[in-house]
């Protein structure tokens, strides 16, 4: 029995020896080089291959051998050249070769020269292993057909006949579910054709990334292998690194529990900087504001809900009761001028971004300043999905600026791909629509939204699930002034189109409970005129086809700082400079400083512009509301007196 035991050891050392050689191993190619060279060459190459996840070594089996070149351009550390060799530039080896790398600094994302020659090696080997997937040869010939016609179509990620195939057809920068967290999402349209470019393009390490999927990944491998904070900065792209290698780096360290946001509300009293936890958010729906006839409009609004409890409460169905701590999602047109122009808005003209707004006041602008309905659909995500999708949120929020297009690239448009990325959601991934209200039917349609809330309307609005149009109540105000005064309109936007003027004469006839009902209509009737004179602003403001004096220019001035100013709200990484990602705890007191500073300074703007703006208005819409606020007067002093005479208090 003993020769059977020798032979099935050494067997087992030779298949253990086999296994050890068949890893990746790099080979200096030391001709003349000096001792320090090798040596500093050596220590450089050991330490790459021990930050490589053990998949890479195991899978790159082969030998790469490492040379010093002085062919490469003077801007380039380093190139694989072919799948078993990589060059470095020779014109950075004596400073590694006396240590000086280690210290000195360089205008690279990773700051030191011995940094940056450690990251771009690892950088190539991350190429070569996402070129060299081990596949059965039948599965590897079908992939490279398909990269072949991808490539030949000049498309990023793999045809729409090669889709439904298994996942280890992917390289890691053909994968899915990488290009929607790295930036190239599904166009939504097309039947999973992807965006041929990346619009996360603020806070990023290396804009180098941006250039294709490849480079993406072999930039994001740097930081994933040799940053301690990646997993705090990008956690989705670390979470999937990790699941992909099976293992991540012992270095990472622990994250904050919450992401910092700006709050785009116009309170410009208030501090906009904020904390978002997604441990506090008890679910999210689907905000639809619904159609009207503004030409931009007519088919909805989308938008998503964040059903966030107060610090107070446990998470639960009356979280939804804490309207003042719920927040917004919305993907809107920044426009940088008060032009707003149809023709821009089919061309991509103006940044799409993602505004987080209070919930009060989107309420506020759509029920009683644009007369639209407002309905709040519950999505039905898991708890790791809504947490998932939190959380891409704030990251498209610190780094994406896309392209608003009206029609393809709209609201709708950009809240489908977030939901896709964020959540993960296989049913996503073939839901196409670039309509609002065609987006929640196809969620609905899926299974995805829970409609039945909508059913019992006064149940709806009771429990914040409907936010209804004032155009009803202004509706119900306006019977009652019909029930006591013969006025021949029959309905309120007949009374709403009047002139100030010619619904004053009806004041003097109304009791007490008829002129409430007319100081609320009026209320409303100033509101329209204020709206009317915001559109005037857009048409007129800066066209440059009439004559300003001095004080239209000083208010169009003044109007011109607060969208200049104001552009950070919807952008925050204008706020920082350096680093990537999701803001950490460093950077926290800055951003506390700079944030507060804009908002000061918006605040003072705004109280300049509220006392010069009428000098930019037409003569005629400035009568209509000084004549709507003498209205508004006139009805308080009326009520006043009727409340009196009627023995009640005084009405403040």
């Amino acid at each position: 029995m003993k020769p059977v035991g020798v032979w099935l050891l050494a067997a087992a050392l030779l298949l253990g020896g086999t296994s050890t050689q068949a890893d990746l191993r790099l080979v200096l190619h030391d001709a003349g080089l000096s001792n320090s060279e090798r040596q500093a060459s050596q220590a450089l190459l050991d330490e790459a291959h021990s930050a490589l996840p053990p998949r890479v070594i195991e899978q790159l089996d082969r030998r790469v051998e490492v040379s010093w070149s002085s062919d490469l351009p003077a801007n380039a550390y380093g190139r694989a050249i072919r799948a078993d060799a990589l060059l470095l530039n020779a014109k950075l080896l004596p400073a590694l070769a006396d240590g000086s790398a280690a210290s000195k600094k360089t205008n690279r994302p990773h700051g030191t020269l011995r940094r940056e020659l450690l990251a771009t090696v690892l950088h190539e080997l991350t190429h070569l292993y996402d070129r060299a997937r081990l596949w059965p040869a039948a599965e590897k010939t079908l992939l490279q057909r398909c990269r072949q016609q991808a490539s030949s179509l000049g498309k990023v990620g793999l045809p729409d006949n090669c889709r439904g195939q298994t996942q280890r057809l992917y390289t890691l920068s053909d994968a899915p579910r990488l290009l929607d967290l790295a930036g190239w999402a599904q166009y939504v349209g097309r039947r999973g054709e992807r965006e041929q470019s990346n619009r996360q393009v603020a806070r990023s390490p290396d804009s180098y990334e941006l250039s294709n999927p490849r480079e993406f990944v072999a930039v994001n491998m740097e930081y994933f292998l040799l940053d301690p904070a990646y997993a705090c900065r990008r956690p989705a792209l670390y979470r999937y690194f990790r699941a992909h290698f099976g293992w991540a780096p012992s270095t990472a360290q622990p994250c904050a529990p919450a992401y910092a946001y700006l709050n785009a509300g116009r309170d410009f009293a208030r501090q906009p900087l904020g904390k978002l936890d997604p441990e506090r958010v008890y679910a999210v729906d689907y905000l639809l504001a619904e159609a009207n006839d503004q030409w931009a409009s007519r088919w909805g609004h989308s938008m998503l809900r964040l059903i966030i409890c107060a610090p107070s409460r446990p998470r639960g169905p009356d979280c939804r009761l804490d309207l003042d701590q719920h927040l917004v999602l919305s993907y809107r047109a920044f426009v940088g001028d008060v032009q707003l122009s149809s023709w821009d808005g089919l061309t991509g003209a103006y940044p799409s971004r993602l505004f987080v707004l209070p919930l009060s006041q989107v309420i506020e602008e759509y029920t009683k300043v644009e007369l639209r309905g407002l309905a709040s659909v519950p999505l039905k995500l898991s708890r790791q999905e809504l947490e998932a999708l939190v959380e891409h949120a704030a990251e498209q929020h610190w780094s994406y600026d896309g392209n608003y297009y009206f029609v393809s690239n709209n609201c709708a448009v950009e809240t489908l791909k977030l939901l896709r990325s964020g959540s993960a959601r296989a049913e996503l991934n073939s839901l196409d629509s670039i309509l609002p209200n065609g987006l929640l039917d196809m969620l609905e349609g899926r299974g995805l939204a829970d409609r039945s809330v909508l059913n019992d309307p006064k149940e709806a609005l009771r429990l914040g699930y409907r936010f209804d149009s004032f155009r009803d109540r202004y509706q119900a105000m306006f019977v009652v002034l019909k029930e006591h005064l013969p006025i021949p309109q029959e309905r309120v936007d007949d009374w709403l189109a009047l002139t100030a003027s010619e619904r004053r004469p009806w004041f003097a006839q109304a009791d007490l409970r008829t002129s409430a009902a007319l100081l609320l209509l009026e209320q409303a009737a100033q509101r329209r005129q204020l709206l009317l004179a915001q559109d005037e602003l857009k048409r007129r403001y800066l066209s440059g086809r009439e004559q300003r004096d001095g004080s239209v220019d000083k208010a169009g001035g003044t109007l011109e700082k607060i969208l200049a100013s104001s552009g950070f709200l919807s952008r925050p990484a204008e706020l920082l400079e350096g680093g990537y990602g999701l803001p950490q705890s460093a950077e926290w007191q800055h951003l506390e400083q700079e944030s507060s500073s804009r908002q000061q300074q918006l605040r003072q703007l705004s109280d300049d512009l509220n006392q010069e703006v009428r000098a930019l208005l037409e003569p005629t819409r400035l009568a209509e509301l000084e004549a709507g606020e003498a209205n508004l007067k006139q009805l308080g002093e009326h009520l006043r007196a009727l409340h009196k005479a009627s023995g009640g208090l005084v009405l403040p």
